[in-house]
């Protein structure tokens, strides 16, 4: 992946870690549930949006350049984007 994108994937990442890090503290502090959830959920579509962001703009790149030159084929590569890309679902 590009170094451009890889940034764009490390801030998503670092924004999901100090949303998680605000989670922590506002149950430590009592906060209603219904602010913590609301915070969590944020957190989860972060780290979403990072693997998607992954699969989206290197992924397929960097699978397909070394398993097809390893011999692979494209069904077997795209079944394995598939499950990758499912993972996150």
């Amino acid at each position: 992946m590009a170094a451009e994108e890889l940034k764009a994937v490390v801030n998503r990442l670092r924004r999901a870690q100090g949303q998680i890090a605000g989670v922590i503290r506002m149950i430590e502090e009592g906060r209603d549930c219904e602010d913590v959830v609301t915070q969590l959920a944020a957190a989860s579509r972060a780290l979403d949006r990072a693997g998607f962001a992954i699969i989206a703009t290197g992924l397929q790149h960097c699978l397909t350049d070394t398993d097809l030159a390893e011999g692979e084929d494209r069904e077997q590569l795209r079944a394995r984007l598939e499950k990758l890309f499912l993972s996150l679902a």
